[in-house]
């Protein structure tokens, strides 16, 4: 039997690939490949399809359908934090007996192929390494491939902090302290992510990936169906929710928003900026830059030897070919961008009275 565990990156397309993974459960499984659900309600949609003789998981919104094993990642992260599971998930069962309800769909379906694909397997790595361990345990005898896919650290970081934004965080700016502070953590320094499942699985077949590459084969399904050691049936469906993102125009006005506003206003403003990329943009993304010349030499320097580390596990001398663009600022300063969306939204568009007041405060204070 084989096994084969995504283990991140966060944004890089693991949305679109759990819901490939979901809405072919069913197909997958005749086919030998199984994506194994980990609770009773994952197992009830796979129950239906069974029953009805066909993929029917339309209900995509569905957390536990569509990404089982950030359940499960999370189950044993807060096992070992002593902390809650997100409330997305709902109520989870045991890490011990989420562990057993995928070794009983072994036993059961007996595939050739297990697919585990999580990106919070990332957390892993810098704390809770014995994680990786244990995952390692459940499939003795097995052979492992593991894929991650990495982000250029720059547009990595950027995308991580508007992640961030939408789930309510409390931040200073990128370049007022959010993107040091995160050079000491996997959404920088990939080595700490990478290196302990590297160590956990020294025989495993490694896809370590360029999230440019990723893009240019046509996207996180294309990339991880060709590169695997797995042959995936044809004619499978591929549509499903993908995450939209924030204009890096509006972050600073939503990082201020998430400050000033009680949660339930912020998520107003940050669900009206969200439809905002429906509409004609005045501003481009790559023209605006968050982080400023200085600090995006520093943060160069600083990943050189992460990028080296990351070369040399793919036999190269460097894993991402346009390191260098990392020191190169965008045309746009954040204020600029953060005035002229300002400009634009408060003159155009339609919003809630509260909306437009903040937003004209806002733009007096900036």
């Amino acid at each position: 039997m084989k096994v084969i565990l995504y283990f991140g990156h966060h944004k890089v397309g693991s949305t679109a690939l759990q819901a490939f993974f979901a809405q072919n459960m069913l197909t997958l499984a005749k086919q030998g490949i199984l994506y194994p659900a980990v609770e009773t309600q994952g197992l009830s949609y796979l129950l239906k399809q069974a029953l009805t003789g066909q993929d029917t998981a339309t209900d995509l919104s569905c957390m536990n359908l569509r990404e089982p094993h950030n359940a499960l990642a999370f189950r044993m992260l807060a096992n070992r934090n002593k902390r809650a599971t997100p409330p997305w998930h709902g109520t989870l069962p045991p890490m011990p007996a989420m562990l057993r309800a995928i070794q009983h769909q072994i036993a059961v379906f007996d595939p050739h192929t297990v697919i585990l694909c999580s990106e919070v397997f990332a957390n892993f790595g810098p704390q809770h390494p014995d994680l990786i361990t244990l995952l390692h345990k459940q499939f003795p005898g097995a052979e492992i491939e593991l894929y991650c896919a990495l982000r250029r650290p720059d547009d990595y970081m950027i995308s991580w902090f508007g992640q961030r934004l939408r789930f309510g965080q409390k931040l200073a700016s990128l370049s007022g302290g959010t993107a040091l502070k995160d050079t000491q953590t996997i959404h920088f320094n990939y080595k700490k992510m990478v290196a302990p499942w590297v160590q956990t699985f020294p025989d495993a077949r490694l896809h370590l990936r360029n999230y440019a590459d990723i893009l240019a084969a046509g996207g996180s399904v294309e990339d991880f169906t060709t590169q695997v050691g797995c042959t995936f049936p044809d004619g499978l469906s591929q549509k499903g929710p993908k995450n939209t993102g924030l204009p890096r125009g509006a972050f600073e006005l939503l990082r201020r928003a998430n400050h000033d506003l009680p949660s339930k206003e912020a998520q107003a403003l940050l669900n009206l900026f969200l439809g905002w990329r429906t509409l004609p943009s005045p501003i481009l993304d790559k023209e605006v830059e968050l982080f400023g010349a200085d600090l995006r030499q520093k943060l160069y320097e600083t990943f050189l030897p992460i990028d080296a580390y990351l070369g040399n596990l793919i036999g190269q001398d460097h894993f991402f070919p346009d390191l260098d663009a990392m020191r190169q600022a965008a045309p746009l300063p954040e204020t600029e961008a953060t005035q002229a969306l300002l400009n634009s939204v408060t003159a155009k568009w339609l919003m809630p009275a509260p909306a437009r007041a903040y937003l004209q405060t806002l733009k007096q204070d900036l």
